[in-house]
Parts: C-alpha cells; structure tokens; sequence
C-alpha cells in the first residue's frame, strides 16, 4: 500500500479522519471533482445530500478502479458542500458509509471539507476529488 495514515503527536485526533497522509508511490493521480452524476450524466439523490456523496464516492471508486487504484490509494479527498453547516455532517457521512459497504471498502471521510455558495449546477449539493498515489 502507497499510503499510510497517521495523527502524529501533538495534533488532535479526530475520529473520521488522520491529520497526515504519506505517500511512498511512484504515479500521482489527479481525479477531477466528482458530483452526483451517474454513467449517462443524470443527477442522482436530487435534494438528498447522503444520496448525493454516496453517487460522489461511487464515481471516484470508478474513476480509481479504471487506473487501477482503489480508496487505498487515496492520499487526500477533498469535499466541498453547498451551504455547508456542522449538522450535515451525519448525512455527509452516512453518504460515505453507504457508497463504502457497496464499494467493499474501509470509508474514507475527507481530508478537507469545504463550504461552498454554489456548484456547477442548482441541482449538485456536494462535489468530491481525490489524490491518489500508486506503486
């Protein structure tokens, strides 16, 4: 595995994620913002933000599989969430959990989680990308 995660001393640990990702392989890969498209581009989970990362997070599995990767190799997601307030956080990670029971994986909840006024369009609440590292 490229990737290994630590809270190292003197930094609060926080459950749902790690405050340092290193990364010892040998391919950086750079997947574009994620929404909650599916394959023919129509929006899943319209008003549902758990519906809306879990389609996020199902692509980017898509987008890693298709280069060979996995969440495994993932060394930083990136979330940035329409009108973003604390008390979504359960749906952002129920979305997480969701898309991580379907994909077979450990969940992986952002590295960073940014609110934001708007996305590409009215109906996308939330947009995923990912830096993966691979041997």
């Amino acid at each position: 595995m490229a990737i290994t995660l630590v809270n190292p001393s003197g930094l609060p640990e926080i459950d749902v994620y790690r405050q340092v990702s290193i990364a010892t392989g040998s391919k950086l890969v750079f997947i574009a913002g994620q929404v909650a498209w599916d394959a023919e581009g129509v929006t899943v989970g319209a008003g549902d933000l758990a519906a809306q990362v879990e389609q996020c997070y199902l692509n980017i599995g898509a987008a890693l599989a298709g280069v060979g990767g996995s969440f495994d190799d993932v060394a930083k997601l990136t979330v940035y969430v329409v009108g973003w307030t604390p008390d979504k956080m359960p749906l952002l990670l129920e979305g997480v959990t969701r898309a991580a029971a379907k994909l077979g994986v450990t969940p992986v909840p952002p590295a960073t989680l940014l609110g934001v006024a708007a996305l590409d369009v009215p109906d996308h609440l939330v947009e995923v990308e990912a830096t993966a590292i691979l041997d």
